[in-house]
């Protein structure tokens, strides 16, 4: 059975990726970001990889 932490990570993960892809669409075509963004962009990849992170370790103990 899933534990309901992997559940959330999940749930978070996917929410992480949408505003990274929201990011993206706002700078397309070059995706060139600002500094305020990259630190926005490193901030959501910290916490994707705290999720996966969560993922491993209840899905793969």
């Amino acid at each position: 059975m899933v534990s309901r932490p992997a559940i959330d990570a999940v749930f978070e993960a996917m929410f992480i990726l949408t505003d990274i892809r929201v990011m993206l669409r706002q700078t397309a075509p070059a995706h060139v970001l600002s500094p305020a963004q990259r630190e926005e962009a490193l901030a959501l990849l910290d916490g994707l990889e705290e999720r996966v992170k969560t993922l491993r370790r209840e899905l793969l103990p």
